[in-house]
């Protein structure tokens, strides 16, 4: 079974997929491992209670810290740069809903001035973030 001079080889067109599968394994796993450390926030830590836990997708986000620094999602403000710009942040959000999230040790009287502010302002859909309690 010798080829002569002119004859070529018959072309193989299979697709060896099992490298291909080996990558997307690959990236697969350094997404589920980089996905959890890529969700940004403020680091607080937060009150239990046994109420339904609020889900704030949608709405922004005022976080109260532990040392009672504002922040508006991330970015951290002053009380009063809070104060004069949480009318027009709400506006410009529209009404999807203002989540409150203070620091179980935080200073109340910080909480309840944030919480004045947002109330002056006129926005009535503010919810309360807490964890969930461990059902044992």
């Amino acid at each position: 079974m010798h080829r002569r001079r002119g004859e070529r080889t018959p072309l193989n067109a299979e697709i060896n997929v099992v490298s291909l599968i080996d990558v997307m394994m690959l990236l697969m796993v350094i997404f589920m491992i980089t996905a959890p450390i890529m969700q940004g926030g403020v680091d607080v830590k937060l009150p239990t209670a046994e109420a339904k836990p609020l889900d704030p997708k949608g709405g922004m986000v005022v976080t109260v810290n532990r040392q009672g620094h504002i922040f508006v999602d991330e970015s951290e403000m002053s009380f009063d740069a809070f104060r004069a710009s949480f009318k027009a942040l709400a506006s410009k959000r529209g009404a999807q809903g203002v989540y409150l999230r203070g620091d179980e040790n935080a200073n109340y009287g910080s909480v309840v001035r944030v919480l004045a502010v947002m109330r002056q302002a006129g926005v009535g859909d503010i919810g309360l973030v807490a964890e969930p309690t461990e059902a044992k």
